[in-house]
């Protein structure tokens, strides 16, 4: 090996002057993990009950009876695994715990021992991250305090450790310092509550990141930067920045050396660096220009191309040793941005990308998600068609979570750790220095695509201009900076709670903050009630129906009120029918989460190329197990929430508008697409196709377009209800305010010269009315509201805006009943006061003609061969809200057919499932489950195709599911599949 070195060195220097270099051989990575496993035993206990007659720095100490910690982890989460604490996701059990055992600083303790195998020179004990300070001893010395969970903590303990006998390695850790958001930042700010997740004992302080040690030279390698250069798409120009220390007494030449894969990039170095210095390199194609690569893989998000990586192996080499080395991964790719309309778009290798995604409140509320858990959210991500997750207020500080949104394609809006609040950190430069390691951290990941310093706020100065220089400064402004989550170019944030689906394609979806319209929305959420059996293994059985305050505990209640429970309690009533247990709660509660959250999207996808570049919903995965604001639940049960966000994310995508009756087809490719073939039909309960509703086109379909192709033929009724019924008004200049509704387009009513100026019309009876029009003369109102009540006291609004203007205009909303409608103005347009021709209200609930109580929607897109690229399928009421007639569907027997295939770790099942031709009428909602035979458990975490899904007579579906195969012995799988109205449901 060595004269091979040699040999190649002496190559090198004979023909550098063509810049030409061949293989080099690069020693392993020699990091050894003293994160806690079967061998590597830590333990903790409370400073409070620890004294100096303990010992604790010492092999004399007598932990054993410390409580076993868990690291990477927290103190509460160790106390829980071991038992000493009851299971705080069951019940209200982690409301019961005393906070003050919890809420104080704790000893970490562990011994090891020196790998035989390190035979360099230097010995490093290195800690990832520890929430909130720490001290670190090692034999009784101290080596160094870190603060802030981003601080990494690097020790030299070459002359400290013992290569011969047991090293004690101790750590007392500080709780965060409260109020967590601003005061104790960085934190894990949600730490102490929230509306979506309990107040953690402890606060989540705790060793929370990885420990280890490493070995090298006297040189070593910091904060390598690889950054590429786009020119065109064809050719990625490759930079590399690194500083390189000598830890030595005297000066040192060294050789970086690296090579990148795939291709086979190889360059080579030589430096000079001071005793105890650092010297700054940088290496370009100016110097090596193989750093220019030609016909590069770029790393695109998921629905846009592949995700490809690259890995740079870096090493420092000394004379004939290999001192230090570093693997960087790395994606070519080119981020761009514009705020054209006062909209951000991105771009991403020149190509428009239309946002959808989900935002991460935490990866777990215990901080008890590692590793490979990380892949199987991440991946989830992938399957719903998301391209984006929002790292909400910096809350996932793991690296695996930014390796796996590399690996899928998923980018990554990252939050910084402030919160809407008017106050600094109480030591700002430790905010700083902490905000500085994050960005250095991870910055080589690709997926990162907008930086975030303030959720639903701004930054308070300095924060405001340091973040901005910080990022300018180590991170070269590759990626945008956006100082605050909902305003600046966006549309707000929420509401966060279940609507009609029509309120998501109806101008304008309300947002806090912002600017109105659709735009970027990096928040807008429902709630999302879980499937039974999820709900019984956190719910006490004492408390499962009907609705109490256990439900509240876990964020169905006053605790969550932006969720909208009561509401949501509705829907399903309404909607479904008033359910007769839990059981049938959390069925029913799968449609209303599916229907709510696909029109979230579509609603949004509607209006791309108008105002609409994009949408994350409040939240795509749960980090506590509650009834909200999920996606997959805490047990990575898929709901139906899951089901219709995948539907609407479609990248070439088939949609109905419920407001206008548009079908339009959706492309958020890079790819224009031609020729495709939309078709619509229309279907009663008993699976009749009613052909004169059913129509197609053929069409074709630029990128990042929504391109309508026809509209339903539904009767859309426009019966004026307000004609010469009563009319009272505020005041009156201009006579009797009856003029308005006389049916006369040349009589009208006129207020006084003054804002807060209303007229309402009497309906005479209670009416369901879904919508009024109104032709404003010259005097109009700049800001008005449309509201009904039942007793001309209590109003609710039905309609707001603040873009009145002249003219006529019709203006619809979700049916409401109701005996009075009144149009209350808030700001006038001119001087004068509100002048109005004409005031109708439109007649609601107007069936179509043919249709049963409950129709469907069945949509199909195809490409120019007939191949099916997309489907969709909708139910519909002639009363728009109830679909309770869902209730009255025939009986069916599902037949299901299933094949089970092992390979590489994983269960492959490929099921079919058909509703037979002889069915009395459409299977409604079919939800397929793998389950263990043995134990009747689902099998989770599971990827599947689709659920939730309706079949016509004669119809079959394939649906697919994987899952690892450690999870389940083969014999022992059992498929399920149910839909609505199944035979088999009680």
């Amino acid at each position: 090996m060595f004269n091979h070195y040699k040999r190649k060195i002496r190559l090198i220097i004979v023909i550098a002057v063509n810049a030409m270099f061949i293989s080099s051989s690069f020693a392993q990575s020699n990091e050894v993990s003293l994160n806690s496993s079967g061998e590597q035993i830590w333990r903790l206990r409370a400073e409070a009950e620890v004294n100096k007659a303990d010992n604790i720095h010492t092999i004399d100490c007598k932990a054993e009876k410390w409580v076993q910690a868990i690291v990477p982890g927290t103190v509460f989460a160790s106390y829980v695994a071991a038992g000493v604490e009851k299971d705080p996701n069951f019940g209200d059990n982690i409301y019961k715990v005393d906070k003050a055992k919890y809420d104080r600083n704790f000893w970490y303790r562990t011994a090891f021992v020196i790998p035989s195998s390190y035979t360099q020179k230097y010995i490093w004990l290195n800690f990832r991250g520890v929430n909130r300070k720490a001290d670190i001893y090692l034999n009784g010395t101290l080596l160094g305090s870190l603060d802030g969970f981003m601080q990494q903590g690097r020790f030299d303990i070459t002359e400290i450790a013992s290569r011969t006998t047991k090293n004690i390695l101790t750590v007392l850790v500080s709780i965060p310092l409260q109020p967590l958001a601003n005061v104790g930042s960085p934190n894990y700010v949600s730490s102490a509550g929230w509306d979506w997740m309990p107040y953690v004992p402890g606060l989540n302080s705790g060793i929370t990141d990885n420990v280890y040690l490493s070995n090298t030279g006297a040189v070593t390698i910091k904060d390598p930067w690889i950054r590429a250069s786009l020119p065109t798409n064809a050719r990625a120009d490759i930079s590399i920045a690194l500083d390189v220390k000598n830890n030595a007494s005297t000066p040192q030449t060294a050789m970086v050396v690296g090579v990148i894969t795939p291709g086979n990039i190889e360059f080579i170095k030589k430096i000079n660096i001071d005793a105890k210095g650092t010297a700054a390199v940088k290496l370009t194609k100016a110097e090596f220009k193989q750093l220019m690569i030609n016909s590069p893989k770029l790393w695109w998000p998921n629905g846009y191309g592949e995700p490809n990586l690259y890995n740079c192996k870096l090493s420092v080499r000394v004379g004939n040793e290999t001192s230090d080395v570093r693997n960087i991964s790395f994606g070519i790719k080119r981020y761009s941005y514009d705020t054209l309309g006062r909209v951000l778009h991105l771009a991403i290798n020149g190509t428009p990308v239309f946002i959808k995604g989900g935002d991460w409140g935490m990866s777990e509320y215990m901080l008890r998600c590692r590793g490979k858990e990380y892949d199987t959210k991440v991946r989830l991500h992938k399957e719903m068609n998301f391209n984006m997750i929002r790292n909400w207020i910096g809350s996932t500080t793991d690296e695996e979570f930014y390796d796996a949104c590399d690996k899928y394609g998923i980018m990554v809006w990252d939050d910084f750790w402030l919160n809407a609040n008017p106050n600094l950190p109480a030591d700002i430069n430790v905010f700083n220095a902490n905000a500085i390691e994050k960005i250095k951290r991870f910055r080589n990941h690709p997926s990162i695509a907008v930086w975030c310093a303030d959720n639903e706020g701004w930054p308070e100065r300095p924060l405001s201009a340091w973040l901005k220089e910080d990022l300018d400064t180590f991170d070269g402004g590759d990626r945008y900076y956006q100082p605050n989550s909902h305003a600046e170019n966006l549309s707000g944030s929420g509401p966060w709670d279940a609507k009609d689906p029509r309120y998501y394609f109806t101008a304008y979806p309300s947002g806090s903050g912002g600017n109105k319209g659709w735009g970027l929305r990096t928040e807008l959420g429902t709630a999302v009630f879980v499937n039974f059996e999820s709900f019984k293994k956190f719910m006490p059985k004492e408390n499962w129906w009907p609705r109490n305050d256990m439900w509240n505990q876990h964020f169905f209640g006053p605790l969550a009120f932006n969720a909208g429970p009561d509401s949501y309690d509705q829907s399903i009533a309404i909607g479904y029918g008033a359910p007769k247990g839990i059981e049938d709660y959390c069925r029913k509660a799968q449609f209303v989460n599916l229907e709510s959250n696909k029109a979230m999207f579509e609603g949004w996808q509607d209006h791309i190329g108008e105002d609409a570049s994009g949408l994350m919903t409040w939240m795509s995965q749960s980090a506590y197990p509650s009834m909200v604001w999920q996606t997959y639940d805490y047990y990575y049960d898929l709901t139906g929430a899951y089901f219709g966000a995948k539907k609407a994310c479609e990248p070439l995508h088939i949609q109905w508008n419920p407001v206008d009756n548009a079908i339009k087809v959706i492309n958020t490719t890079r790819a224009d697409a031609e020729g495709l073939t939309a078709i619509a039909e229309i279907y009663n309960m008993d699976g009749k196709l009613i052909s004169h509703y059913s129509d197609s086109k053929t069409i074709d379909a630029p990128s990042n377009s929504a391109t309508e192709c026809f509209k339903l033929k539904l009767s859309e009724s426009k019966a004026n209800l307000a004609l010469n019924k009563p009319v009272y008004a505020s005041s009156s200049t201009n006579g009797d305010p009856g003029a308005v509704n006389d049916g006369n387009n040349g009589t009208r009513w006129a207020s006084r010269s003054n804002d807060d100026e209303w007229i309402y019309v009497d309906l005479g009876k209670e009416e369901v009315v879904n919508g009024v029009g109104l032709n404003w003369e010259d005097a109009y109102p700049k800001t008005f509201k449309v509201q009904v009540s039942n007793d001309a006291k209590k109003w609710r609004d039905v309609y707001v805006t603040n873009e009145g203007r002249p003219g006529e205009q019709q203006i619809g909303f979700v049916e409401n009943t109701a005996r009075y409608v009144r149009v209350q103005g808030v700001e006038r347009g001119t001087y004068w006061g509100y002048s109005l021709w004409n005031f109708e209200v439109y007649q609601g609930d107007v069936a179509s003609e043919g249709l049963s109580d409950v129709h469907f929607i069945k949509l199909k897109l195809t490409d120019k061969a007939g191949k099916l690229v997309s489907d969709n399928f909708y139910w519909r009421g002639n009363k728009r809200k109830d679909y309770s007639a869902l209730g009255t569907l025939p009986k069916v027997d599902l037949k299901v057919s299933y094949k089970t295939v092992k390979s590489n770790g994983k269960y492959f099942v490929t099921a079919q499932i058909t509703n037979p031709s002889s069915s009395a009428a459409v299977a409604f909602g079919i939800r397929v489950q793998a389950i263990n035979a043995l134990s009747g458990e689902q099998i989770l975490p599971a990827i599947i195709n689709e659920n939730y899904f309706s079949l016509l007579k004669g119809e079959t579906r394939t649906v697919r599911l994987e899952f690892d195969a450690g999870l389940i012995n083969q014999g022992n799988i059992r498929l399920s599949a149910e839909a609505f109205n199944s035979n088999t449901h009680p």
